[in-house]
């Protein structure tokens, strides 16, 4: 791969964003203008039924591409966030054009020749370029978990965590959050409301709902399988014994999580809030005021995970409590991918 270089002679990437015109999409382009990302060119791709449309970033206005004709051997890095059945067509096409993809789908996620990367947690997985030429980005609930994870594990070790999800509407993108509005309205226009829900069956209005994606025969869904299989993948733990239930909640976005974890060590519950709290990007809502806690109202569109709620159980030293909350498109997606370019071209290896 040979990059161009930016005005001060570093390399720079050409960038691609494939599904641009999407709710991570989008918050990658604000990433983009955010963080200050340096490239040389910037493709933004989506379906053909959105070809046409413009976009600004950084003040420069950009036509949306139509991804059956774009030629990847534009590109040094795409983001693909346009769901798994586009990846699973498209990404053999960028990667054989010489790109490097950070897919944000479950498409490669547990290919042993792709990395499952969360940087904070291990960032060694990218000091070379990957096999498969892709890297994938783990699923919006298990990147603030294991996040956590890791800092527990290095210092009590974990026998178990038990962990029950409470997933925004905008864990469907912008057709989650759409129909969360207009099926709220219609519990409110009363029961005469001819709105029938698409994705969210039974509606999400004034309701939660505890299934996310399939069930599979074991009784658990495919979310809850993924929290399991990618949390062994990115801790290099493949015995963790994690145990889930995600739920789907009435909220436009941010997920939270209340998490149960049993270690291998008696607990100081001033230890491990100062553990929790110097983990990197991790805030806690503690101090003064033990009954602090962060909801997704509080935090609004944040870069931090949040946690509250820690307190040891009271039967056993040895396990504790807490609560997290964690923008889902940010730090659940976006932000995770974007950082995982961000370390890419610090180490050189982009």
């Amino acid at each position: 791969m040979t990059l161009v270089t930016d005005t001060e002679g570093r390399s720079a990437p050409r960038v691609a964003i494939v599904g641009a015109t999407g709710a991570v999409g989008g918050t990658l382009i604000e990433l983009i203008e955010e963080r200050g990302l340096r490239y040389s060119a910037l493709h933004l791709v989506a379906s053909s039924r959105s070809a046409g449309r413009k976009l600004t970033v950084e003040g420069v206005e950009y036509e949306v591409q139509a991804i059956e004709t774009f030629d990847f051997s534009q590109t040094d890095v795409a983001f693909f966030s346009a769901g798994t059945s586009v990846s699973e067509k498209w990404v053999p096409v960028a990667t054989a054009a010489g790109a490097l993809v950070i897919d944000n789908t479950i498409a490669y996620r547990m290919d042993p020749d792709t990395p499952l990367v969360v940087p904070q947690v291990n960032p060694h997985e990218l000091d070379r370029r990957p096999k498969s030429g892709v890297i994938a980005n783990p699923n919006c609930s298990t990147i603030p978990l294991v996040r956590l994870l890791r800092g527990v594990e290095d210092r009590w070790g974990i026998r178990h965590a038990v962990v029950s999800t409470y997933q925004a509407a905008s864990g469907l993108g912008h057709t989650g959050v759409t129909e969360l509005q207009e099926s709220t309205q219609a519990s409110l226009d009363g029961p005469e409301s001819e709105f029938e829900p698409e994705h969210f069956k039974p509606g999400l209005a004034f309701n939660v709902i505890p299934k996310i994606d399939r069930f599979l025969d074991s009784g658990f869904t495919l979310e809850e399988q993924k929290m399991l299989q990618e949390s062994r993948k990115i801790l290099g733990m493949p015995h963790l014994d994690v145990t889930t239930t995600c739920v789907r909640v009435p909220v436009v976005n941010c997920h939270s999580e209340a998490v149960y974890i049993e270690c291998h060590e008696p607990l100081d519950r001033a230890e491990l809030v100062e553990v929790l709290g110097a983990l990197p990007e991790v805030t806690v809502h503690d101090g003064a005021d033990i009954r602090a806690f962060p909801t997704p109202a509080t935090v609004g569109s944040s870069d931090q995970v949040h946690v509250g709620r820690v307190r040891i159980t009271q039967s056993n030293p040895r396990a504790f409590w807490l609560w997290l909350v964690a923008d889902n498109l940010r730090i659940g997606a976006a932000l995770n991918a974007f950082q995982i370019a961000e370390e890419l071209l610090d180490r050189g290896t982009l």
